[in-house]
């Protein structure tokens, strides 16, 4: 005799979960340093990721720190001290970032300060997982509420990105 289960339908997320978002844009920055330890040489393509490397970044830190981190330090008041931290290691990866936006493959320390971002990176999304996620998990923040709203600023962040690059091109003589 067989039986058949009734499958529950399945539920369209339309304001995404804040933690899970982050959460995915951390992979998927892992994946890019990843992929950039296995270019060897000094090519365009090494040069190409790392500004993909860091325009992710920007993006993910601009929306953590503009929506995010106050909704989590408003909701978690006696944790300042794991916010103060995020914040300083924001700004250490910013420098770096800032740096590599205006080097290619194959200047001095290069591939060094790539590593290095993401040895910060890597232990930063450590701690995010393991002590403010987990907290702001159990608070009352309306994650998907904060959710939605870090989603429609992260296109709005990247539709700029893009912006901003067809009129640095518009403008480039050719």
């Amino acid at each position: 005799m067989t039986t058949t289960r009734k499958r529950k339908p399945h539920k369209v997320e339309l304001r995404p979960d804040a933690i899970a978002l982050l959460k995915a844009d951390h992979e998927h920055v892992d994946e890019m340093f990843k992929s950039f330890e296995k270019i060897k040489g000094n090519s365009k393509k090494k040069t190409e990721l790392v500004k993909d490397i860091c325009a992710e970044l920007r993006a993910h830190t601009t929306v953590e720190e503009e929506i995010f981190y106050p909704a989590v330090r408003a909701a978690l008041k006696n944790e300042k001290m794991l916010l103060d931290e995020a914040d300083v290691e924001h700004a250490s990866a910013k420098q770096l970032i800032s740096e590599l936006e205006r080097m290619k493959a194959g200047d001095d320390h290069y591939d060094a300060k790539v590593i290095v971002l993401g040895e910060y990176i890597r232990h930063h999304v450590k701690e995010e997982h393991s002590e403010m996620f987990p907290k702001a998990r159990k608070s009352t923040l309306d994650l998907h509420d904060l959710g939605g709203r870090m989603q429609q600023r992260k296109l709005e962040l990247k539709n700029g990105m893009s912006n901003s690059l067809l009129a640095a091109l518009a403008m480039a003589p050719m």
